[in-house]
C-alpha cells in the first residue's frame, strides 16, 4: 500500500504512520510513502525508515501540477496495489494519480473543519470533497462527529468510519525516573497534557482551572507539546505564583511513553479534535482521562474518564480536581480504559478493519 501525505513533520497523522509501517509487516502488508512537500522539520522521515516503510519526498510545492505524474511514477514503480491519502493537498495529489494508473484510492480525513470564511478556503474545502466524491473508493472517517460533519459537506459520499490504532507504548525510563526529573513529589498526583499549543487546543482554559483548584488538592500539571503559543504558557505560567508551583511546561518531547509512565490522569481541554492520539496513548498506559465534549473525543473516551464542556474551567477545575483526590477511582477508570485500548484502538485491530477496507476495493491497475 502507499500512503500520500502533504508533509512528513511532527503531527499526528504522520505519527500514526510510523506505527502502521512497524505493525504491517506481521499482516503481509509493505508500506509505501510518499511525502509530497518539505516539512520545517521532516522528523517523522527517519522513524518511518526505521519501521520497515519505502519513504519517498517529493519536495513539491501545494500547487506543483508536476506531482500528480511523480506520484503516479512511484506507485508504477513500487506495484503498489492501493493508495491511501491524508489531509486534502495529497487528496487531490493522490486522487488524480490513482485515477492515472488505475489503482482503487481511499482517504482518512485527520480533521472535522469549521465553515471557512474566506471564499479561497471554501472553495478549497469543496474542491476536495469533488475530487473525494469522483475518485475515491471510500472515504475513512474517525468518529461519529466527523462522520455528521462530512455528510454535511459532501452528501452521498462513500462515507465509513474506522477509528486509528497506535502500538502499545513502552517507556525506556521508570516512573520515579520521570517524576524526579519533573519535580513531583511522592503523594503528589501528575496530570498530563499532549497537544500542540494553538488556540485551539484550550490551554487557556486548563491553566484557569489549575488556578482554581483549591490548594489542599496534591496537583502537579505537566503541559508537553510545541507551537505558536508556547512561550506565551510559559509567560503566563512564570507571572503566576499559583501556577509557578503547579504547573511544568515542557515543550516538545519525543519521551511521550516516559512522561505518560510518570502520569496519574490525561487532561485534554480542546475545543476541537477529530480523534486526538494523545488520548489513545493514554487508553493504551490504563491512564484515565477528563477532556472535553468535542469531535470525536467521546469516542475516545467512553466509560474511561469524564467529559465536560469545552471552555468551561469551573467544570474541567471540578473534574479534575475528583480524580487527584480518589486514587481508587483513577486505578478503576484506567482499567477501564485499557480495556477499551485493546478492543478498539490498538494497531492490530486497525490494519485488520483497513485490510478488509482494501479488499473491498476493485483493482484495475494498468
Amino acid at each position: 500500500m502507499a500512503h500520500v501525505i502533504h508533509s512528513l513533520g511532527a503531527g499526528g497523522a504522520e505519527a500514526l504512520l510510523v506505527d502502521l509501517a512497524a505493525a504491517a509487516p506481521q499482516h503481509g502488508i509493505r508500506v509505501v510513502v510518499i511525502g509530497l512537500s518539505d516539512a520545517q522539520d521532516a522528523r517523522t522521515v527517519p522513524l518511518l525508515r526505521a519501521a520497515g516503510a519505502t519513504v519517498y519526498e517529493l519536495h513539491g510545492g501545494r500547487y506543483d501540477i508536476g506531482a500528480i505524474a511523480r506520484v503516479a511514477a512511484v506507485l508504477r514503480r513500487e506495484g503498489v496495489d492501493i493508495v491511501h491519502t491524508h489531509l486534502k493537498h495529497a487528496d487531490v495529489v493522490g486522487g488524480l494519480a490513482a485515477r492515472l494508473t488505475g489503482r482503487p484510492v481511499v482517504s482518512t480525513l485527520h480533521v472535522i473543519e469549521s465553515e471557512p470564511a474566506d471564499s479561497r478556503a471554501r472553495a478549497q474545502v469543496r474542491l476536495a470533497a469533488a475530487v473525494r466524491s469522483r475518485l475515491f473508493g471510500r472515504v475513512i472517517v474517525l468518529s461519529e462527529a466527523q462522520r455528521r460533519w462530512y455528510e454535511r459537506v459532501a452528501p452521498g459520499s462513500p462515507i465509513v468510519l474506522l477509528p486509528n490504532g497506535i502500538r502499545p507504548l513502552v517507556p525506556d525510563r521508570t516512573r520515579a525516573e520521570v517524576r524526579r526529573e519533573l519535580d513531583v513529589a511522592d503523594g503528589e498526583v501528575l496530570s498530563l497534557t499532549l497537544s500542540l499549543m494553538r488556540p485551539e487546543k484550550g490551554h487557556a482554559t486548563l491553566l484557569d482551572a489549575v488556578r482554581r483548584i483549591p490548594a489542599e488538592v496534591p496537583l502537579v500539571a505537566a503541559l508537553a507539546g510545541d507551537g505558536e503559543l508556547l512561550d506565551h504558557v510559559r509567560a503566563t505560567v512564570a507571572d503566576d505564583p499559583v501556577l509557578r508551583r503547579r504547573v511544568r511546561v515542557l515543550g516538545f518531547r519525543r519521551d511521550v511513553a516516559d512522561l505518560l509512565s510518570a502520569a496519574d490522569l490525561v487532561v485534554h481541554p480542546s475545543f476541537e479534535d477529530a480523534l486526538p492520539t494523545a488520548l489513545i496513548c493514554g487508553l493504551s498506559m490504563g491512564i484515565p482521562i477528563v477532556a472535553t465534549q468535542v469531535g470525536g473525543i467521546p469516542d475516545i473516551v467512553g466509560d474511561a474518564g469524564e467529559l465536560v464542556p469545552a471552555g468551561d474551567a469551573d467544570a474541567l477545575a471540578a473534574a479534575i480536581g475528583r480524580y487527584a483526590v480518589d486514587a481508587a477511582a483513577r486505578e478503576m477508570v484506567g482499567m477501564r480504559g485499557y480495556a477499551r485500548f485493546v478492543e478498539k484502538f490498538d494497531v492490530n485491530v486497525w490494519i485488520n478493519a483497513l485490510k478488509s477496507l482494501y479488499a473491498s476495493l476493485r483493482w484495475t491497475a494498468d
